[in-house]
């Protein structure tokens, strides 16, 4: 992986041919570097969010904007969200709710903007957490954008991409056992398997140190200001994850492993070959803010 920025004149000239990677009513083309490696998309502004916590809604969209132009290795946005969604979808947004630390209400609207600019209609569209298995548009669902937090997790050692599909059955605490090792089962369920076209997962303020069940404290949050963007969830949950466990050498001072072990991302690709856990095959490409990337 490499440990410097890229700019997109640099990306463009060392990427190569793209790959096919099969969905449910559509090709998506997901652009892979000469390696054959997933590529993560990191942006980092150091606006986006300011002293109070509040989000710049403009900034936000323009993060989102870079990364899917970079990802896509195409000339625009508009061009990069044809490649995600067709005016035939029904396309439901996969967000979290959880109370205090949300998938921002700023970015939910940015991703709905620019579906509906790709030319789905608005009835097509619907953003839900919990109620998904009962949501009208979710049901009829062919493409899923997956965008929440990292946190910490007593379960699971993390919540990101893997961990939010969760709702997507009716008994999640049958996926609760040995630190939630099998989410990544939760990614071949017929509701879900096929559909997913985007996963972002939220760096504004993730939290890295959590003490019990459902367990908040500011203390553990910091500003990192950033997105992870890609199409692979496991990928994004592993460069995720590392982030985190820097963070963590940092506060605490020593190596701190998550507590639980996350071993549900390894788990993923190892066991349910829904995607890539290990960094080498992760082509993480770096934009904007570098200064405390832990990265």
């Amino acid at each position: 992986m490499s440990e410097h920025g890229i700019t997109r004149r640099d990306f463009l000239r060392q990427t190569g041919a793209s790959a096919i990677v099969a969905t449910t009513g559509m090709q998506l083309y997901a652009q892979q570097n000469v390696q054959n490696k997933t590529r993560v998309i990191l942006i980092r502004n150091k606006n986006v969010v300011d002293g109070e916590g509040r989000i710049d809604r403009k900034i936000i969209e323009q993060m989102l904007d870079e990364a899917m132009v970079t990802l896509f290795d195409v000339e625009s946005p508009a061009e990069a969200w044809k490649r995600v969604v067709k005016p035939t979808d029904a396309v439901g947004i996969k967000t979290n709710v959880w109370y205090y630390l949300r998938t921002p209400i700023e970015l939910e609207d940015a991703m709905k903007a620019r579906i509906m600019a790709s030319g789905v209609q608005e009835e097509n569209i619907g953003i839900d957490d919990r109620g998904v298995l009962s949501h009208p548009v979710f049901e009829r669902a062919t493409a899923l954008i997956n965008a929440r937090p990292m946190r910490a997790h007593h379960w699971s050692g993390v919540g990101g991409c893997l961990k939010n599909y969760i709702t997507f059955t009716p008994h999640p605490p049958d996926y609760h056992a040995d630190s939630c090792v099998d989410l990544g089962a939760l990614w071949k369920l017929p509701v879900v398997k096929g559909k997913t076209r985007l996963n972002i997962l939220v760096m504004l303020t993730p939290q890295f140190h959590c003490q019990g069940p459902h367990h908040f404290d500011r203390e553990f949050t910091w500003q990192y200001k950033g997105l992870l963007v890609g199409v692979d969830p496991v990928a994004l949950d592993a460069v995720g994850l590392r982030i985190l466990e820097a963070k963590r050498r940092l506060y605490f001072e020593e190596d701190s492993p998550m507590r639980p072990p996350a071993k549900h991302i390894v788990a993923a690709e190892e066991k349910h070959g829904v995607g890539i856990a290990s960094l080498k095959k992760i082509e993480l490409l770096k934009l904007g803010l570098g200064d405390g990337v832990l990265i």
